[in-house]
């Protein structure tokens, strides 16, 4: 049974058939979602997603393109939701500077604030990272907490090295199965299994052999059997594997 560790269900690509979606995913083999919030809306959703279906949990958090809308307001709503009992990290947050939603500092500011939320309330937190890898390291570092994971890990296996080695975790998501993907391949052999995550990140990157499709948690599937074949391992042992490291990741009993 799979662990899907980074999925986005609320959003309006399943607006025509959420229901159904989720209802199927178990009989895919799917036995646990973290939903993502990257917003406050998509965080209200997410909450109510893990309120009702028993093997979805949430995390709330605002993406850096959306840091422009976050204020002191929206901070205490994000704390008011991590006291409930199936809300399980915060994220996502991080620094993009390929999109640049929001201007770098504003960016900065809002990822520090909600990493030191995380630390307050001993959470873990959910990394988005694009074209900020240094800047991402740096304030990491700076505040000294690395119960997290690197989302849709996009990085150089030196990378991967460097953040394992600090505790993180790193996780991998569709584009690890597109053919022109070297990279992404050689980083999830650097990573070692105990800090080895698979995710989907849908309705977006879906995998080969479905490549430009909507994606959906059912998909992580083909996530776990290419890092299966790289790693050299049975599918069913890295899909054991997985699920429990994003189980104790998430503190899911």
């Amino acid at each position: 049974m799979l662990f899907d560790t980074h999925a986005h269900l609320d959003d309006a690509k399943f607006d025509e058939d959420r229901e159904s979606i989720i209802n199927m995913l178990k009989d895919e083999g799917v036995a646990l979602v973290v939903n993502i919030g990257a917003d406050l809306k998509s965080s209200a959703q997410s909450v109510e997603l893990s309120e009702k279906y028993d093997f979805i949990y949430a995390s709330v958090g605002v993406h850096p393109d959306a840091t422009g809308e976050l204020d002191e307001n929206g901070m205490e709503k994000l704390a008011e939701w991590l006291k409930k009992d199936k809300v399980v990290a915060v994220g996502e947050i991080g620094l993009d500077y390929h999109n640049m939603g929001a201007a770098k500092e504003v960016q900065k500011r809002w990822f520090e604030r909600q990493l030191l939320l995380a630390k307050e309330l001993g959470k873990p937190y959910i990394i988005h990272d694009r074209d900020a890898h240094g800047d991402v390291l740096e304030i990491l570092k700076k505040h000294g907490y690395y119960n997290g994971v690197m989302h849709c890990y996009s990085g150089s296996s030196e990378m991967a090295k460097e953040v394992t080695s600090l505790g993180m975790m790193v996780s991998f998501a569709g584009p690890v199965t597109f053919k022109n993907a070297p990279k992404a391949k050689e980083a999830a052999k650097a990573v070692p299994l105990d800090k080895l995550m698979i995710e989907t990140d849908c309705p977006y990157l879906s995998p080969e052999p479905l490549r430009g499709k909507r994606n959906d948690s059912s998909r992580v599937r083909y996530v776990a059997e290419e890092i299966a074949r790289l790693k050299g391992i049975s599918f069913e042992e890295l899909a054991q594997i997985t699920k429990e490291n994003g189980k104790r990741f998430y503190n899911i009993k």
